[in-house]
């Protein structure tokens, strides 16, 4: 079972299994904004969907504690974004 949570004190979601650390995504507090700037999947675990299943929690998290809009100067959060169209009303209009 995949354990994901937000450790806000080191600014980063983390998804782990089994207590070992899989994939991680961080991200800067703009005031006005999250940009989620990083997400790395250790390599032994890619290609098993859960960089997209942290993103997808993170995005949830972020619009439940109205953090947005998201800034995704990572590509693999951009790339979430464009195969999830109908959460683009959560990105920044800037």
């Amino acid at each position: 079972m995949n354990d994901i949570t937000h450790e806000p004190d080191a600014h980063r979601y983390v998804l782990r299994r089994g207590g070992e650390l899989v994939s991680a995504l961080e991200y800067r507090d703009q005031g006005a904004g999250t940009v989620m700037h990083h997400t790395v999947t250790v390599p032994k675990f890619r290609g098993h969907g859960f960089a997209g299943e942290l993103v997808e929690f993170a995005v949830n998290d972020v619009e439940a504690r109205g953090a947005g809009p998201i800034i995704p100067s990572c590509w693999y959060v951009a790339d979430w974004f464009a195969r999830h169209p109908e959460r683009r009303a959560l990105l920044s209009r800037g």
